[in-house]
C-alpha cells in the first residue's frame, strides 16, 4: 500500500483560503483534513452536496417574484412537452 500520498494544488484567492481555514479551525479540523474528507465522500457517494448559508440577493428575489407574477398572469413563452414540439414552433416563427 502506498502511504506517501500525492499533492493537489488549488488556486484560490487568499481571503477565501483564510476564511476557509478559520471555519475549519472553529470546527477543530485542518483545512487539508476537511478537503480529504470531502474527496472521500465524493468517491464513496458519487454525489455533490453543497449547503449555502447565504441569502439570495434582492435582485434574485425580485426576479423570482416577477417570474411568478408573469406565470400567474399567463405572460410566458409557450410550453412544450417534447423537443420536437419546440423545434416545430421555432421553425413556424422563422427562427
Amino acid at each position: 500500500m502506498n502511504t506517501t500520498g500525492t499533492g493537489i494544488y488549488i488556486r484560490m484567492k487568499s481571503d477565501m483560503k483564510k476564511e476557509a481555514q478559520e471555519v475549519a479551525d472553529k470546527l477543530g479540523f485542518s483545512l487539508s483534513t476537511l478537503i480529504k474528507a470531502y474527496v472521500k465522500q465524493l468517491i464513496k457517494t458519487k454525489h455533490i452536496d453543497f449547503s449555502l448559508e447565504e441569502k439570495p440577493s434582492k435582485f434574485l428575489i425580485d426576479s423570482i417574484k416577477r417570474a411568478e407574477r408573469d406565470i400567474k398572469e399567463g405572460n410566458v413563452s409557450p410550453a412544450f412537452k417534447t423537443g420536437k414540439e419546440a423545434t416545430a414552433w421555432l421553425e413556424k416563427q422563422g427562427i
